[in-house]
Order: structure tokens, then C-alpha cells, then sequence
């Protein structure tokens, strides 16, 4: 899209009600997650070369994050971040210890240290990603946030912004109902339900790469990037129909 057409692309005769993420598309609390990600990750990759002998290869937030965690729930980022490294632990359940040398307690232990960022430093929500919603209310668009995070409720809370949404998907939905995370299109189809429009009539918002793609594979009307990160080539790369580095872009 030309520059300065993006203000335009959300028009109430083509579109009903726009989904976004949360972290990194509405809150500045995308950069904390891949800092306490990267803590955990690290904390257990040291340990683990230290007890075999081996070189300790640190986690990387470009490369690593971004390709195996990114919006995707916590458990199956810890599986498949793993994965990436040919690391296989006993699965284990959500409940587990974040001592424990398994998928759960892994991810247990990266929530744990994102509980205690957020009760220290409190949510900055993006001015624009403010203003975008503002103008999607005024404009009665119907609005869903769908993040991967079980912490999101909490989130929105702190943030002030709980009241802007219609319907909420978040990590404790995905559980309980067994939904497949993102990339898969399952958590933005089961929000445009919720919201009671078809996935045409509706636009996804997304930074992360499994977004995107989740939005792309749901066959919605219009998946927006968020390129915080100067990835808007990747972002188109991997199905966004409109890449914006800030949702102010999007406002009349």
C-alpha cells in the first residue's frame, strides 16, 4: 500500500470488528517477555552445557525469540524452542515446579519472571495503539484482543485498556479449550466467533511472525503487521497484507 494509505485501509464497509495481539502490538510489554525469556532460557542452558562439558550457546532475542517464541503460547514456545536446539525434555504438566527439568517447569519459571517485571515496572500501553482503539470505538467497530499470554487479563488491567474490548482470547482459553496456538488460525477464529463476524469481514493486527501467519491461514479480510522491530519485509514475507510501525499509521 502507498504511503500515507494506510489511515485508510479500515473501512466500515468492508471490515466489522479488527483482532489484535497484545504484546508489542497494543502494550510495550513484548520487549520484557523476550528479556525474561531469554533470562530462563539461558539460566538453563548454562547449567545443562556446564553439567555435559559442552560450550554454552546463549538464547538470542533476534534470531531465537523471534522464530520459535514469539506469539506463540508458553509451553509450546519452550517445546519448540528446544526443539531448534535438539533438547528433549519430559513434557510434564502446567502445574509443575519452576525447578523442575521440564517443558512445564521451564515455562513456569519464564512466568514467574514475567509476574515480577510487571508487578515492578508496571504495562506503558503504545500512544497510538490508544488512539487506534479510541477511533475503533467511536467508529463501532466490534474488537477482540487475542494474545497468547495467560497473563493477559492482567495486563489490560494495568494498562487501563480492559474496557476498549468485546471479547478476550488469551492463554487460559487456549488451555482450557484445548485451542491450537499461533501459528495455527484457531485462537483469531474462535475470537471473530465470540465477536460474531465472519473472519472476511474482520482484520487481524499482529507483530509476531506466528500471528501474521495465524491471521493469514484464518483467511481474514486484512492481517496488518505491526514492525516494531524494522521487520516489515519479514512481516509481508509471511502473509501481512500492510505492514505499519506504529498503529497511530492507521488513525483518521
Amino acid at each position: 500500500m502507498p504511503p500515507g494509505k494506510s489511515k485508510h485501509a479500515i473501512t466500515r464497509d468492508r471490515y466489522d470488528a479488527v483482532l489484535l495481539d497484545l504484546d508489542g502490538v497494543i502494550t510495550d510489554t513484548a520487549s520484557l517477555h523476550a528479556a525474561c525469556w531469554k533470562q530462563m532460557f539461558d539460566e538453563y542452558l548454562r547449567r545443562r552445557a556446564t553439567q555435559r562439558g559442552e560450550p554454552f550457546r546463549p538464547f538470542h532475542i533476534v534470531t531465537d525469540y523471534r522464530l520459535y517464541v514469539d506469539g506463540k503460547p508458553r509451553f509450546d514456545g519452550v517445546r519448540d524452542f528446544l526443539k531448534s536446539r535438539d533438547i528433549h525434555l519430559p513434557e510434564g504438566t502446567p502445574d509443575d515446579s519452576a525447578q523442575a527439568e521440564t517443558v512445564g517447569g521451564l515455562g513456569n519459571r519464564k512466568n514467574d519472571l514475567i509476574n515480577d517485571v510487571i508487578e515492578r515496572s508496571g504495562v506503558q500501553a503504545y500512544a497510538g495503539s490508544v488512539k487506534f482503539l479510541r477511533q475503533l470505538r467511536d467508529q463501532d467497530y466490534k474488537i477482540a484482543v487475542v494474545s497468547s499470554s495467560q497473563n493477559c487479563a492482567m495486563v489490560l488491567r494495568a494498562a487501563k485498556l480492559d474496557h476498549f474490548f468485546d471479547a478476550q482470547v488469551d492463554g487460559n482459553m487456549i488451555e482450557a479449550q484445548h485451542l491450537a496456538g499461533k501459528p495455527a488460525p484457531d485462537t483469531f477464529l474462535i475470537g471473530a466467533k465470540l465477536l460474531g463476524v465472519e473472519p472476511k469481514r474482520a482484520v487481524v493486527v499482529e507483530d509476531a511472525i506466528s500471528g501474521v501467519q495465524a491471521g493469514c491461514r484464518g483467511h481474514f479480510g486484512l492481517v496488518i503487521g505491526v514492525a516494531r522491530k524494522g521487520n516489515a519485509d519479514e512481516l509481508l514475507h509471511h502473509g501481512a497484507h500492510l505492514v505499519v510501525t506504529d498503529l497511530a499509521e492507521l488513525i483518521d
